[in-house]
């Protein structure tokens, strides 16, 4: 397929099928580094606003990693703009950005700190460094 082609609307629903929702591969390198840490989480909370990526218990703290681009992060690959259904785009990035926003609002509502580590953010972050044990 050219780049200049449409996806039909079934194939668009193909490719977006494929893309994971849980267990990417930025998501598992933290997790990999934090549990080496010592760390113990839940995953994918589904009693929690917005099913955290990462639940500590212990701590009231949940983590999200986000895909710069999905969530729309400031950095470069947050900033590219699709050149195919860009209305569309625009308008999908915006809805995440608000739905995050709710989501944090209602976690913190109910006592929880929440942590976002952007894709970006992984190759220098110091995983130790992470607010978790915070009160």
């Amino acid at each position: 397929m050219r780049s200049t082609d449409v996806f039909t609307k079934e194939k668009r629903s193909e490719v977006m099928r494929a893309v994971k929702g849980r267990d990417t591969k930025p998501e598992i390198t933290l997790r990999k580094q934090l549990h080496a840490l010592g760390y113990r989480y839940r995953l994918n909370a589904k009693d929690l606003p917005g099913k955290p990526d990462l639940v500590f218990p212990k701590y009231k703290a949940v983590l999200f990693v986000h895909g710069c681009f999905w969530h729309g992060h400031k950095c470069k690959r947050g900033a590219r703009q699709p050149k195919q259904n860009a209305d569309y785009w625009k308008e999908k990035i915006a809805r995440n950005k608000a739905r995050d926003k709710k989501n944090a609002a209602a976690l913190e509502k109910l006592g929880w700190r929440v942590i976002t580590v952007w894709e970006c953010e992984l190759k220098t972050l110091d995983p130790d460094a992470l607010p978790i044990k915070q009160n």
